[in-house]
């Protein structure tokens, strides 16, 4: 039987989880291989450069740059306090002086007395890494971070807004085609992991950011809505940096669609449990789906774990549409035409044959639709 290979969304009761924990510059490790580590530890930790800001000094004292250093009382390397007075002149008979403030915390980089400038450096911005999930250190990775393996139930979305996140599961809804409404969101909800049912309300989601909920994970979401809450567009190439106050999970699609019962019956049993979300999406190149991991107590192999390599898909499998107009919608491959078709773009691509939940049947490119797997 003919199979191909796609991208394709992950729901699973049990799975072992290889997470890459990196800082963005070198720093250092705080762990090492064979530790057990919890979600909220800290793993690894730098510090960012902080921002330069150059003033003319010189200007501002009314002198002339070469004669900058006979009225600075402070030196290059030396500390100094945001409006703290760096430079004064004497004046005349005690009156009339002139003086030069410090425009940010942090420590003088430079002086000079060509131009009349000091720059001043803000304070290092420290940066932390956290373990995200509980698990174990299977690779340092030298001045850099780590890799944290767990077993643990792992749901997938097909698209998310903001990013890591941690807190105890809680349901809103009783069934998986349950609308998500505002009354449904209550103080109870936060800090939590919020799961809905069929479609998200966008009053649901600001009532849940209202509360202080962790997340919200629901089956389908208005795209439109997004803008609205947002205030710009927001594209499915990638997302993640979102400061919604939350982060949002979509397991389905856009629009009115329940979220698939299996999903919901698996977070359903993992109410009170600890979970790590991360709504970062990137659906082209190097993919990336949003997340909800509930890690087990078991503890695991020191020896890193490697994915087996992906399994074809083929006749009669189902898959999930991942393009507009067909978006999140289900269905199951009917037939996989071997040569190239023309599309109505004109272009030439690869294609699959689609039988959707409704009965129609389409034919999609393969790069518009995934495989959903168990």
């Amino acid at each position: 039987m003919a199979a191909i290979f796609t991208p394709g969304l992950k729901v699973s009761e049990r799975d072992v989880v290889v997470k890459y924990r990196q800082l963005p510059l070198e720093g250092e490790v705080c762990v090492k291989v064979g530790d057990q580590v919890k979600a909220d530890q800290i793993v690894a930790r730098t510090e960012l450069p902080g921002k330069i800001f150059p003033v003319n000094v010189a200007n501002q004292l009314g002198v002339d740059a070469a004669r900058l250093k006979e009225f600075l009382k402070k030196k290059v390397g030396d500390s100094v306090e945001n409006e703290e007075v760096i430079a004064e002149t004497p004046g005349l008979w005690g009156f009339f002086k002139s003086d030069a403030k410090a425009v940010v915390s942090g420590t003088i980089e430079s002086i000079s007395t060509i131009t009349g400038q000091v720059i001043f450096q803000a304070h290092p911005i420290p940066v932390e890494v956290d373990a995200y999930i509980d698990g174990r250190v299977v690779e340092v990775i030298a001045d850099e971070g780590c890799i944290v393996q767990a077993e643990a139930t792992f749901v997938q979305g097909i698209f998310g807004l903001g990013g890591e996140t941690k807190g105890e599961i809680a349901m809103a809804a009783e069934t998986p085609d349950q609308t998500l409404r505002a009354k449904d969101i209550t103080a109870d909800h936060a800090g939590k992991i919020v799961i809905g049912g069929g479609y998200l309300t966008l009053e649901a989601l600001e009532a849940a950011i209202d509360v202080g909920a962790a997340a919200v994970v629901s089956g389908g979401f208005d795209y439109d809505e997004i803008k609205n809450l947002l205030g710009y567009e927001v594209g499915v190439a990638i997302t993640g940096g979102e400061q919604l106050g939350l982060t949002l999970i979509v397991t389905e699609g856009f629009g009115d669609i329940q979220m698939a019962p299996a999903t919901f019956a698996l977070l359903k049993s993992k109410v009170g449990k600890m979970a790590s979300v991360n709504g970062a999406t990137q659906i082209r190149a190097g993919v990336m789906r949003p997340e909800v991991l509930v890690t087990f107590d078991t503890d695991v192999s020191e020896e890193k774990y490697t994915p087996a390599e992906p399994v074809g898909i083929g006749i009669g499998d189902p898959v999930r549409g991942i393009r507009a107009p067909y978006f999140g919608k289900l269905g199951k491959v009917k037939s996989l035409p071997v040569e190239p078709v023309v599309l109505e773009s004109e272009s030439k691509a690869r294609v699959m044959e689609i039988e959707f939940e409704d009965g129609r049947v389409v034919v999609l490119p393969r790069a518009n639709v995934e495989a959903i797997k168990g």
